[in-house]
């Protein structure tokens, strides 16, 4: 006889689980934009909160440490925008206006390469180049699709650094809320996962701003050296891509190389050893002296889940990837290849058998005790 009523369950189950999908995937911009947002307030968190435990032993409150990080963080970050953006800015809008020259000329070198005129490409590159200098809400991403400017982005980020304060300034209910969401026999472990994560955060935002700053100076003073011109802008986006692993850097360094060669074959290779030796600067030591050893992904992991990355959460996600990756490595082995594994561990101990070399010998039984007679106790 046909169960109706179970098919009916099952249908009714299938409906449901095809509209969540259907909601999820109408809701999936709005939840990366969301969701990138909040790591980012999470990792900007976690770096208050290192700088006010280390604060915390020169007896400074962990509220105000926390805070004297933020301004510090805030005037280092406001000096430096201070100093790079007016040559920054003069230099890309002289880059922008030459565009077309720089165009044909490399249209020159490359022998024609496509069927158009120089003047034609060179006007579609200037005409491409002006759609970000005089849009740069364009530029901000995913933020556009929900109707934020520029000066919405702004207080988004003045939000985040609030939220991101009072996360660092009072961590503790923060982190029991969470470790309640799982048993109580667990929360000893997540709270060791919690660690891993933060520690293998905070050491990628460290060699992230070293490699950047490496990088930066490293390419400016080299391509300054060969006389290539607007050597700031170049360094700066280069500094910038290095965000993105491994990709950034090639990224960056396309447009300095066919500079180079629309101005010379010599330049144009001068500017490739250029880019060539700082990424072997970076490979060698500024990274695995200062990110790898807490950010412990193969290179290879990074390099695929990156491309993943960046097509599920879109341009923006590109720059949040690594940590991402971390703590999708960091979950999974904590919670799944570590139990695997030591449920394995713990069947084959069971499963072992201990051979016995020397047969024991059984010791003889004592002879059983003969109750006292009544006359023997008389007698005695």
């Amino acid at each position: 006889m046909v169960n109706y009523r179970a098919i009916e369950r099952v249908a009714f189950r299938t409906v449901l689980l095809v509209a969540a999908l259907v909601l999820f995937g109408l809701a999936f911009q709005q939840l990366i934009t969301l969701f990138i947002a909040v790591l980012a307030t999470v990792l900007v968190a976690i770096l208050l909160d290192a700088a006010a435990t280390q604060l915390e032993r020169f007896r400074i409150p962990r509220p105000a440490g926390a805070l004297i990080a933020l301004l510090a963080g805030v005037v280092v970050f406001a000096a430096i925008l201070f100093l790079i953006i007016p040559p920054f800015v003069d230099e890309t809008n002289k880059f922008v206006n030459n565009v077309p020259q720089i165009a044909s000329d490399l249209q020159d070198r490359v022998h024609d390469i496509t069927g158009e005129s120089k003047s034609a490409i060179g006007h579609r590159a200037q005409k491409f180049a002006r759609r970000y200098t005089d849009h740069p809400e364009r530029l901000i991403g995913p933020l556009t699709s929900i109707g934020f400017g520029v000066a919405g982005v702004l207080a988004a980020l003045v939000l985040m650094l609030i939220i991101a304060y009072y996360m660092a300034a009072r961590p503790e209910p923060l982190t029991s809320g969470i470790l309640r969401l799982f048993p109580p026999d667990r929360r000893t472990h997540a709270e060791h996962v919690m660690g891993r994560l933060r520690e293998s955060w905070v050491g990628w935002m460290q060699g992230v701003a070293v490699d950047m700053v490496v990088s930066g100076i490293l390419l400016y003073v080299g391509l300054t050296l060969i006389g290539l011109e607007y050597a700031l802008v170049f360094a700066v986006i280069s500094s910038l891509l290095v965000l993105v692993p491994y990709y950034g850097s090639f990224v960056g360094g396309i447009p300095p190389v066919l500079f180079g060669f629309a101005d010379s074959p010599g330049k144009g290779l001068l500017a490739l050893a250029v880019y060539v030796g700082v990424q072997q600067i970076e490979s060698n030591f500024t990274i695995p002296l200062v990110m790898s050893k807490t950010v412990n992904l193969h290179p290879a992991v990074i390099a695929i889940g990156v491309l993943v990355v960046g097509r599920l959460l879109g341009f923006a996600g590109l720059f949040v990837a690594v940590p991402v990756l971390s703590f999708i490595t960091v979950t999974i082995e904590e919670f799944w290849i570590k139990p695997m594994e030591e449920s394995d561990r713990a069947r084959a101990r069971e499963e072992i058998e201990l051979p016995s070399s020397v047969d024991e010998e059984k010791a003889p039984e004592p002879p059983p005790k003969q109750p006292f007679a009544l006359e023997e106790v008389i007698d005695g």
